[in-house]
């Protein structure tokens, strides 16, 4: 497959997966049910997992950009909700744990891609648990997933990264005075039209024009994907539609929808000061960093078709 590179789970056979019910959302962390993407997840082949996503239409991540196919933003999160479900259900994680997540990759193959459909799209999920690392009492610190996504059978996307777990205490400890820090209202910058970054509306423009460049400044604080429940910090999900975002903005709305990303985040991005993103196309990928003052808290790079 092009673009595609990894691990092939071609044998798994999924025939008795479930589409029908969302699991509980507090193993995914999620507020609201009509967030949840997963369905089942069940243990597969050789200590691996199999599981079913529903990807709904509409949804608030759809995409404006005519190609009337999902966002890859679900890509990402039905990845970030297996981190989270499969550490909790099945390696002895407590629920208060908080997921940090380190790195995070995709890629898909737009000729095997899905269309959206109707209600909802399904997608099944083979996904390969790697490198596990414990703490001295025997808690899950880390681990990495590698997940392949099928739709009626077919292989249009691999994922993967790595999560660190962080207890109730010791995420205290490391957050500091920033734990449970408010998320601001959005700021005065003037923002990109909702068109030239190929969202549907004004409300899921994430990104605005501030002093010193363009900014990770999200125009709801209160957007039903972005920010289901409450975070001391900018999230992940946030800054890779930034990053996104930035990449249509720099190219005058030419590149919209990437194909592939890798993500890094080497600290946490405050909300405060308002963190700056830079990004740099050149031919059909656009790098990115994000930064507040002169220290970077992420980077990537994201490709186009």
């Amino acid at each position: 497959m092009k673009n595609l590179a990894g691990p092939s789970f071609a044998s798994v056979r999924v025939p008795d997966l479930t589409w029908s019910h969302p699991v509980p959302r507090e193993l995914v962390h999620r507020r609201a049910v009509t967030e949840v993407l997963l369905t089942d997840v069940r243990e597969g082949p050789a200590g691996g997992f199999r599981a079913a996503a529903c990807w709904p239409y509409p949804h608030t991540t759809f995409p404006a950009d005519g190609t009337g196919r999902h966002s890859p933003l679900l890509v990402v999160e039905t990845l970030r909700q297996l981190g989270i479900y499969l550490p909790l259900r099945w390696f002895g994680v407590p629920p208060a744990t908080r997921m940090i997540i380190d790195d995070l990759r995709f890629a898909l193959d737009p000729e095997q891609e899905p269309a959206a459909l109707a209600g909802q799209t399904e997608i099944s999920c083979a996904i390969r648990v790697t490198d596990p690392r414990q703490r001295r009492d025997g808690s899950l610190a880390a681990l990495r997933l590698a997940v392949d996504f099928r739709a009626g059978g077919r292989l249009f996307a691999q994922a993967g990264g790595g999560a660190r777990f962080l207890p109730e205490e010791k995420y205290a400890a490391v957050r500091g005075d920033r734990l449970g820090a408010p998320q601001p209202p959005p700021g005065p910058g003037t923002r990109p039209a909702p068109a030239l970054l190929g969202v549907a509306r004004a409300a899921d423009v994430v990104v605005a024009h501030g002093t010193g460049g363009l900014t990770v400044d999200p125009a709801d604080p209160a957007h039903p994907f972005f920010f289901d429940h409450a975070s001391d910090h900018v999230p992940g999900m946030v800054l890779l539609e930034a990053a996104r975002q930035s990449a249509a903005e720099a190219t005058g709305g030419q590149l919209l929808r990437p194909v592939s990303a890798v993500m890094a985040a080497v600290r946490f991005t405050e909300y405060a000061p308002a963190p700056r993103i830079d990004a740099a196309a050149h031919h059909r990928t656009c790098a990115f960093r994000i930064r507040q003052g002169s220290t970077v808290t992420a980077y990537g790079v994201l490709g186009f078709r």
